[in-house]
Order: structure tokens, then sequence, then C-alpha cells
């Protein structure tokens, strides 16, 4: 049985946004790592190549396959920004509602860029899930 390839790494979360091409990406990936620092409390860290996550926690499913993985996180992904909110987008409902311009996929929010969402929305949505990850997880 393989293990989950979205891994914790050494790189720093910085230097990795600092070398995003896309301008808009870059800067909403700095704004974005601020406003995540400042409300989650946790340092940010590179999980695989391109996520930067915040907190960890273990998980076992009943097949038992297990790993570790991040409460919540983002990815300036190429087309989208890509928002990770473990629990899954639909525990959060009430906040997309509110958050403004965004698509949902299968496990991630993507929006086009950070002036198309509220961020005090997303200020809530994020402490919500770290504080409901927190609750769940320890």
């Amino acid at each position: 049985m393989s293990g989950n390839q979205t891994v914790p790494t050494d790189v720093d979360p910085k230097e990795f946004l600092s070398a995003v091409e896309h301008d808009r990406r870059r800067e909403d990936g700095f704004a974005l790592l601020e406003m995540m620092n400042r409300v989650t409390k946790l340092k940010p860290v590179m999980w695989g190549p391109s996520i930067i996550g915040y907190g960890q926690y273990h998980y076992k499913y009943e097949s038992g396959r297990e790993g570790d993985f991040f409460y919540c996180g983002f990815s300036p992904r190429k087309a989208n920004m890509s928002l990770y909110f473990i629990p899954g987008y639909g525990t959060y409902s009430e906040f997309f509602t509110r958050l403004g311009k965004h698509k949902t996929g299968a496990s991630c929010v993507y929006i086009n860029k950070l002036a198309d969402i509220d961020m005090s929305v997303l200020e809530e949505l994020t402490a919500t899930c770290v504080k409901h990850m927190k609750s769940k997880y320890g």
C-alpha cells in the first residue's frame, strides 16, 4: 500500500512563493501567507512541492491506510489559487455562501484572485477550520 505523496518538506514557504511566476498569484500567495499565519497562529509548512499547509493531524481509515496531513492550506496554481479546508467545503457551506466568487472541486476551493472574495469571511473560515481540527485531533 502506498503512502500519502503529499508530505511535509523543508522548503521555506516564502522561498516557494518568491519563485511563483504569475505576479498576481505571487502577491495573493504572500497575502494569504500573512493572513493564515496571523489567524492560525501556526507555522506554515510546505507539503509536497506546491502546497503551504497549517497544522498537522494523523488519520487512519477503516481500510488501514493512515498518514498525516494539514488542517488547512493553499497553493498558488497556474490557473487559480487553490484553498484547502480538510474537513471539506461542505462542512463550511455557510461561509461559502458569503465568500464571493469561487468554484469548488473534490477537496478544494478555487479562486481567481483575492480581490474576488471577502477576506473577512476567509479569515472566519480559516479560524473555524483550525478550531474544528484541533478539537477533533488535538
